[in-house]
C-alpha cells in the first residue's frame, strides 16, 4: 500500500496537479482537520520498503451515513480536492462509488445547510474516483493479484518451507491454517507453492466423505516413501453442506484414523506483516501510476474505474460491476452454488486448482491418458541455474506420471548426455520435496546439442522420447532453435519440444516473464534495503549496485523501480558521459534538500553489461570526485546472490502452471512414428508450431513457434534478448517517480 502512496503522490506531483493524503481511512476524511495532509515529494521518500500503510486505515462507521458522506464532502471542498484515488478492499471500493454517485446532492445539501457557498463548490461539481485493490486475500473479482496478496503467500510459505524441516524430521504431518473467509487463494496458492498433500478452500469444498478421501491420498503418498504431510486450511473452509472444516477436525481425522503424530499451527496475523515483495512494489506502483493517469482522462460520464492487472498487462475495469462480481461470488458460496464462485474467481483459479489436484493426486483413473496416447517425456535444464527450475521439474514429472506418461531428466544438460548418458526415469517421491529447492538438482549446462548433434539424435533415438521440455534462458532457446532446424537430417526430433524461459535475466523472446527473474528481484530487492538503510544512516552516501542480467535490463529496471533508485543504467541505453554530468546534477540538488532528513541515502542501478567503459567502479570514483566533499559514494557488488536461494512463491507456482500447459501442449502435438522402414517417419515434422516458446505475453499465456520468433525477427541475436523488452517502456515510470530530471516546483 505504501508504494501505492508513493507512486500516487510523485506522479501527481509530476503531472502538475497537487496531492493530498488522507489519514485513517474514511475517518479522516469525515473528521478532516489534521488527517488531511497536502503531500509533497520528499514526504514518501523511503515509503517503498515499509509494511503495512503509513497513512493509517480504519474502519469507518459515519461514513456509511449520509451525514458523515455529507462531513466527509465538505472537508474535500474546503482543502480543494476533487478526485480520490482509493486503495483497499471491496467495502472501500463500493463506499466510494456510493459517494461518487451522491456528491452533487452533497454539494446542494452543504450549500441548503449554509456551511458551504456556492462560489465555494462551483469548481468541484465533479468528484473523479479510481480505485486500487488491496487485500491480501486476492478476493477481488476481474484481476489476477490484488496488491499485498503476494507478500502474505511470500509470509505462508516462508512458515511452511520452515515446518517443511521438522515435519521430515520428526515424520509429522502438519495442518497449517491461513487467511481466506470468502476466498481459498492464499490457502491454493500455499498448496502449490509447498507440494502440500490437502488444501481446504472456501470455493471447492471436497466430496462427502471427504475424511475417506484425504486419508486415502496421504496413505498413498505416505505408502510410497514420503515422511512429512502438509495440509493447508483457509479459514473460510466448508463442506459441501456449509459446514466449517477446522484445523483441529482435520488433526484429529489424521491423528486418529491414520496414526499420525499431527500438529497444527495458525499463522494469523503474520500473514499481513513484514516488507512487500518485489511483486507488489511493482504491482502498486503501476497501478498507482495507472490510477493517476485514469483520473486525469475521467469525464462525467467515465464510470469509475478500478485499477487491475491480467497475467502482465494492467489495465482498467468498471469498479461497481468488479465489486457486484465479487460480492456475487461471496453470495454463491452461500447459496452452495460453488461452480459458480470458481467462474467468478480470476482465470488462474481454476487452472491452478487442476494443477495442483493432477499432481497431488496420482491414481486418479479418469486423469489418465488412454493407452495409445502414453508417452515418454524428456526434461533437461540449459543455461544458468533460476529459481524455480526445480519447482516447473517436478510440476512436469509429477503431472506424466498422473497422466500415464514417462519422465525422464537428462541430468547436466546435453553434455551429460552424449558423454556420461546421464538419463534417468523419474519417480513421484524423487521429485516430491524439489518444489523450495532453489538451483538445479538435475543440473545445468550452457552447451548447446550442436557440439554434437548426431550423438544427441543417436541418444534421442535410443530412449525414443515422444516430447522435450527445456528449462532455461537464451540458451534453452537457442537449443530448441537448433532441435528444430536439424529436424531434416534426424528424425529424433520430430517430436513436440517446448521451452520454458527460467532465467533471472528474463531475456528470452516470445515472452514477458521467466520463471527465476521473481525470486532475482526479491533477492536484489532485500539486498538494496540494507544498503540503502546504510546510505541513509550516514545521511550523504549513494551507492553504485551492480546488477546481473546481462545484456538485457530487465533486472535493472525492475529493481529501480521498487527499490526507488535515484538512476538505473542498462545496456539498452547504455552510458554516457552527459548521462552522468545530469545524474550528478540531480545528485547534488537532492543531497541539498534533505536538510539531514532520515531515508536520506541513494541508489544507483548498473547492469553489469550497461557499458565496457564506465564500470561500476569508475562511475562510484566520477560521483565522489565532483561531489567535492559534499556527500560520498561506495560500489555494492551482490554477484550471484541474485540467483537467490529458496525460489519465490511467485516462480513456484507460474512454475507449475506452465509446465503443466508445456505438457498438455506436448500431448496435443504429438504425432507417431510410422513404421521404421518408412524414412523413420514423418512425426511432427509437418507442424512448425510443435517447436515452441511458451510465454506470458500480455493478459495471455501463449505458445510461439520458433520459426515464428525467426521469422517475425523477434530475436537479438548478437544481444542475446528480445527486439524489444516490455520493461523499456517502464524505464520513463523509474525515471520520473525518482525525479531524476527534475522534481516539479510546488507551491
Amino acid at each position: 500500500m505504501n508504494a501505492a502512496v508513493r507512486a500516487v503522490v510523485r506522479m501527481t506531483i509530476a503531472q502538475g496537479c497537487e496531492s493530498y493524503a488522507i489519514y485513517e481511512g474514511y475517518e479522516g476524511m469525515v473528521k478532516g482537520g489534521k488527517l488531511i495532509k497536502k503531500m509533497t515529494w520528499e514526504d514518501v521518500r523511503g515509503w517503498l520498503s515499509e509494511g503495512g500503510t503509513l497513512i493509517g486505515t480504519a474502519r469507518c462507521k459515519e461514513f456509511r451515513e449520509r451525514a458523515g458522506r455529507l462531513a466527509g464532502a465538505k472537508n474535500l471542498i474546503l482543502n480543494g480536492i476533487d478526485a480520490l484515488i482509493i486503495c483497499g478492499g471491496d467495502g472501500s471500493l463500493t463506499g466510494a462509488d456510493i459517494f461518487r454517485s451522491e456528491w452533487q446532492g452533497l454539494l446542494k445539501e452543504l450549500v441548503e445547510k449554509g456551511e458551504l457557498q456556492q462560489k465555494q463548490i462551483a469548481p468541484y461539481e465533479q468528484l473523479a474516483i479510481c480505485g486500487l485493490v488491496g487485500s491480501i486475500d486476492n478476493d477481488m473479482t476481474g484481476t489476477d493479484a490484488t496488491i499485498g496478496c503476494y507478500s502474505s503467500l511470500t509470509r505462508i510459505c516462508q512458515a511452511v518451507d520452515f515446518i517443511d524441516a521438522t515435519a521430515y524430521s520428526h515424520s509429522r504431518a502438519f495442518v497449517v491454517e491461513v487467511m481466506g473467509r470468502h476466498c481459498g487463494w492464499l490457502a491454493l496458492m500455499a498448496g502449490v507453492s509447498t507440494g502440500a498433500d490437502f488444501v481446504f478452500l472456501p470455493e471447492k469444498p471436497p466430496a462427502k466423505n471427504w475424511e475417506s478421501d484425504m486419508c486415502k491420498i496421504i496413505a498413498k503418498h505416505r505408502g510410497m516413501g514420503k515422511r512429512k504431510t502438509i495440509v493447508i486450511v483457509a479459514e473460510g473452509a466448508t463442506d459441501a453442506d456449509l459446514n466449517a472444516i477446522s484445523a483441529t477436525y482435520v488433526k484429529d481425522v489424521l491423528s486418529n484414523r491414520l496414526g499420525l503424530d499431527t500438529r497444527i499451527t495458525t499463522l494469523g496475523h503474520v500473514q499481513r506483516g513484514g516488507n512487500a515483495c518485489a511483486y507488489d512494489r511493482m504491482l502498486s506502483t503501476l497501478q498507482g501510476v495507472e490510477a493517476v493517469e485514469a483520473i486525469l482522462e475521467s469525464t462525467p460520464d467515465t464510470p469509475s474505474p478500478v485499477i487491475t492487472i491480467n497475467e502482465n498487462k494492467i489495465s482498467r475495469k468498471p469498479l461497481q460491476e468488479a465489486v457486484k462480481l465479487t460480492l456475487a461470488g461471496a453470495a454463491c458460496i452461500a447459496n452452495k452454488d460453488f461452480d459458480g464462485a470458481m467462474k467468478l474467481r480470476d482465470r488462474e483459479f481454476e487452472e491452478y486448482y487442476r494443477c495442483y489436484m493432477a499432481t497431488t493426486k496420482l491414481d486418479d483413473p479418469d486423469n489418465k491418458a488412454p493407452d495409445d496416447k502414453r508417452m515418454k517425456i524428456a526434461i533437461i535444464h540449459v543455461g544458468a541455474p533460476a529459481g524455480g527450475m526445480n519447482a516447473a521439474t517436478r510440476a512436469a514429472a509429477t503431472f506424466c506420471l498422473s497422466r500415464g506418461h514417462r519422465p525422464f531428466a537428462i541430468h547436466n544438460g546435453f553434455p551429460g548426455l552424449v558423454r556420461h548418458d546421464s538419463v534417468k526415469e523419474l519417480s513421484w517421491l524423487t521429485v516430491d520435496s524439489w518444489t523450495i529447492r532453489g538451483g538445479s538438482e538435475i543440473g545445468t549446462n550452457r552447451i548447446l546439442p550442436s557440439e554434437d548433434m548426431g550423438m544427441v539424435a543417436w541418444y534421442f533415438q535410443k530412449y525414443k522420447f515422444d516430447g522435450l521440455l527445456i528449462i532455461g534462458g537464451f540458451e534453452a532457446y537457442h537449443a530448441l532453435t537448433e532441435l528444430y532446424h536439424a529436424r531434416q537430417s534426424y528424425p529424433a526430433f520430430r517430436i513436440p519440444m517446448t521451452c520454458l524461459p527460467a532465467t533471472i535475466s528474463n531475456n528470452v523472446p516470445g515472452t514477458e516473464f521467466s520463471i527465476g527473474s521473481d525470486t532475482c528481484l526479491n533477492a536484489l530487492i532485500e539486498y538494496c534495503d540494507a544498503i540503502k538503510q546504510s546510505a541513509s544512516a550516514s545521511r550523504r552516501r549513494v551507492f553504485v549496485v551492480e546488477c546481473q542480467g546481462g545484456r538485457s535490463g530487465y533486472v535493472a529496471t525492475m529493481a529501480g523501480l521498487s527499490v526507488g533508485a535515484l538512476a538505473v543504467y542498462t545496456p539498452e541505453d547504455g552510458i554516457n558521459i552527459a548521462t552522468l554530468q545530469s545524474d550528478i546534477s540531480n545528485l547534488r540538488k537532492s543531497f541539498a534538500c534533505d536538510r539531514g532528513m532520515n531515508r536520506a541515502g541513494k541508489l544507483i542501478l548498473r547492469n553489469e553489461c550497461a557499458s565496457k567503459t564506465y564500470t561500476t567502479q569508475l562511475i562510484a570514483d566520477i560521483i565522489r570526485e565532483e561531489a567535492r566533499g559534499r556527500f560520498e559514494s561506495r560500489t555494492a557488488v551482490p554477484g550471484h546472490v541474485q540467483q537467490g536461494g529458496t525460489p519465490s512463491p511467485m516462480d513456484r507456482v507460474r512454475a507449475v502452471r506452465l509446465a503443466v500447459r508445456c505438457i498438455q501442449f506436448m500431448e496435443e502435438n504429438h504425432v507417431k512414428f510410422t513404421e521404421e522402414e518408412t524414412e523413420a517417419g514423418r512425426g511432427c515434422m509437418d507442424q512448425p508450431g510443435s517447436a515452441a516458446v511458451i510465454g506470458i505475453k500480455g493478459a495471455s499465456v501463449v505458445f510461439t513457434g520458433v520459426e515464428e520468433l525467426k521469422e517475425n525477427e523477434h530475436t537479438d541475436w548478437e544481444q542475446r534478448r528480445p527486439r524489444r523488452g516490455f520493461w523499456r517502456d517502464l524505464k520513463n515510470i523509474v525515471d520520473t517517480l525518482s525525479g531524476r530530471y527534475g522534481v516539479p516546483e510546488q507551491s
